[in-house]
Formats: C-alpha cells, structure tokens, sequence
C-alpha cells in the first residue's frame, strides 16, 4: 500500500507534522480523520492507532508510526536538511530541551484546559474537570514569563536556528485560541517570535 499519513485537521498534534513536512519540502498523501465526529474512535482507525490518537503514519510496507514527534523524526532521518533537530551535539540536545519544555509545561497545560472546560468536549473528556482546567492557567502564564525571558537574547525557540521547537511553540500559542487563553501583553518577545514564526510559509500547512 502506498504511504499515507491520518490527519486531524487543525489539531495540534497533526499540525505539528504538517508545518514539519512543509519546512522540509515533503509532500505525504493525507487521510482525513474527523474528529469532531469521533472519527478516530471508529472501528477502522482504532485497527491503525489503538490508542485512537492522530496523526497515524502508514508506510508503504504497513508499519505503523504514531505521535507526531516520533514522526518528524523518521523524516528527519529520510531528509536531514534542512535540519529540524539541531545541528551537532549541542545543538540537537537544546533542541530536544525545548521542545520538550514547550510540549510539557505549554501544549500539555493549554490542552488541559481545553479539554476540559470547552463545551466541545464533553463528549470525549468524561469527566471534564474545570477544577483541572483553572490549576493549569497560572502555570501557562509562568512558563511563557520564562520563555519570554529566553527570547530576549535569541530569534528562535532553541538558537539561532528555526527548529522542531518552534513548530511545537508556535501551534502551542495558536492553540490558546480555542482554550480560550492570551499570551500577557507583557510576554513582548513571544509575541515577537510568535509573528515572526507564524509568517513563514509552513505555518499555513
């Protein structure tokens, strides 16, 4: 079967693999999975991901590769440049640092509040805990207080170089939208970064 890649739309987790295939110039047939109609729960895509997650990568022998970071980084080894993860030691390692320090103390903590305070979903959040929802607020707003500090002396997430990290803060921020959430007007340099990383042409992705 040929390769293609299960989507989710504009969730965050595919989102990150689109912008990460767009910055390397690759083009993967997508499957749609809709997700507002709990598409990823259905019979057939619970047989590709029985974690019921997307985005779901089918290669062209059948093996499966799921979570998106895991994803980015099979093209990563199938096209190393431009490089997403780093260049060198050093750089590889700060890379990986910040995207996870973006992935765990801002993705995970905005989709925590999402998940449960968005009347959207109450159908796949049970229970939904508002209680949870509003623990996570001041922790968002803490960590984009230490990253905005970070950005004052550098133009990308992890260096001077756009990376994997910036994928993952950009649709971070994007995500605070629909959680219902605002970068502090005092957070200057992420939002100078957020622009900046937001017009290049893979952010449409």
């Amino acid at each position: 079967m040929p390769m293609k890649l299960y989507d989710g739309g504009r969730a965050p987790n595919p989102r990150r693999v689109r912008v990460f295939l767009a910055e390397k110039g690759i083009s993967v047939p997508l499957e749609p999975v809709d997700l507002g109609a709990l598409g990823q729960k259905s019979e057939a895509y619970t047989a590709v991901n029985p974690l019921q997650r997307v985005p779901a990568l089918v290669l062209d022998d059948g093996t499966v590769i799921t979570e998106s970071i895991a994803i980015c980084r099979y093209f990563e080894a199938l096209q190393p440049d431009p490089p997403l993860f780093g260049r060198g030691a050093l750089g590889m390692a700060q890379t990986e640092m910040w995207n996870r320090r973006l992935e765990l103390h801002l993705m995970f903590p905005i989709s925590h509040v999402f998940r449960n305070s968005h009347p959207a979903m109450a159908k796949t959040e049970i229970p939904q805990v508002p209680a949870w929802a509003e623990a996570n607020k001041p922790r968002i707003e803490e960590f984009l207080g230490i990253f905005d500090r970070e950005l004052a002396n550098r133009p990308f997430a992890a260096g001077d170089q756009y990376s994997v990290a910036d994928i993952t803060g950009m649709i971070a921020i994007d995500f605070m939208k629909p959680a219902k959430l605002a970068v502090p007007e005092a957070c200057q340099n992420v939002r100078r970064w957020h622009a900046e990383v937001s017009a290049r042409p893979s952010a449409s992705a």
